[in-house]
């Protein structure tokens, strides 16, 4: 006989998302994953397990569950708690700006400021100016793509856009591949297996987008148990934080077209990559959610990096360990 569970007596959404709430607050969870709080935590879960709008609870609140969806609630709503798995990875779907894709242990979960600014319309004419024209850009490349989702984004911002999105892991790119045949954009975007450039040969590209590990060392010995589930290799770059943003400044301006750019994701290490490289002026730019955390430079801005090989005259040819 089947022992009784706290929400054997549960009928409706709101049932289970207040017992949700009560469960998550209670076990101090750590969020970071789409959300940043025990409510939006709980409603995804609800929502997104029931397969309704992940932006509408209300008008579900008083709908009555099947016993196989309060069955599927309550199991996921108890291993969000005793795993500290993250929500995406426990639903199998993560968003960014409304879109939907698919997520699991294989990549990085969906997340990103530079997905922001590839939904917003930040980066065009009306506002930062830095892509004058997104009917213009006839490539573009997604470096470390992990679950494809930016470069999804970037073949939607740029209708005409060949996109080539690389990584070096094997099961990051089965997800993006499913991705990829989820948004019916496989004539359009093309997978490459390897270690940034290395794949690509000699091809330059409009845009460029990065969104590489920049995790420092201290602070992965800190992660909440909620990122320890997440693929290290997509997190961890080094003692600084900045081992594969350097080799992606040292490499870019060979894969960039003369009036490209590249437009790159660091985090919390702006300071110490502005400190790395005195001699580049970055163009930080911010989004809703972040401040200072994404940069563009242009490939006038990149050439002196190639020339260089890639290190500041400070540190030329140095790499952290």
């Amino acid at each position: 006989m089947t022992a009784a569970h706290e929400t054997d007596g549960f009928v409706t959404v709101r049932d289970f998302f207040r017992w949700a709430v009560s469960r998550f607050n209670a076990a101090d969870l750590a969020y970071g994953h789409g959300t940043d709080n025990a409510l939006d935590e709980a409603a995804f879960i609800v929502l997104e397990t029931l397969r309704l709008p992940v932006d509408r609870l209300d008008p579900f609140l008083d709908a009555r569950l099947t016993p196989a969806e309060r069955a599927r609630l309550a199991s996921i709503v108890d291993a969000r708690v005793a795993t500290r798995k993250p929500a995406p990875y426990l639903v199998g779907a993560a968003y960014i700006q409304g879109v939907r894709f698919r997520s699991d242990e294989r990549a990085l979960i969906p997340r990103s400021f530079i997905g922001e600014m590839l939904s917003d319309g930040s980066l065009g004419p009306d506002a930062a100016g830095l892509i004058p024209d997104f009917d213009a850009v006839g490539s573009a490349l997604d470096i470390g793509t992990g679950s494809g989702c930016l470069a999804i984004l970037a073949a939607r911002l740029f209708p005409n856009a060949k996109v080539d999105a690389v990584d070096i892991s094997a099961p990051a790119l089965e997800l993006a591949a499913l991705n990829v045949d989820d948004h019916r954009l496989g004539d359009r975007i093309s997978l490459f297996r390897g270690d940034l450039f290395e794949p690509l040969g000699k091809r330059r590209y409009d845009v460029i987008i990065a969104n590489p590990p920049y995790v420092d060392a201290v602070a992965m010995g800190e992660l909440p148990a909620e990122f320890r589930h997440e693929p290290a290799n997509a997190l961890a770059a080094g003692t600084d934080g900045l081992d594969v943003v350097r080799r992606i400044l040292a490499d870019a301006w060979n894969h960039l077209t003369p009036e490209g750019g590249l437009l790159c994701e660091v985090g919390r290490d702006g300071p110490a990559l502005e400190a790395a490289y005195p001699e580049v002026e970055f163009l930080w730019l911010d989004s809703e959610a972040s401040s200072g955390e994404v940069f563009w430079l242009s490939a006038d801005a990149l050439r002196p990096l190639a020339a260089a090989g890639g290190g500041s005259r400070r540190q030329a040819g140095k790499r952290s360990a």
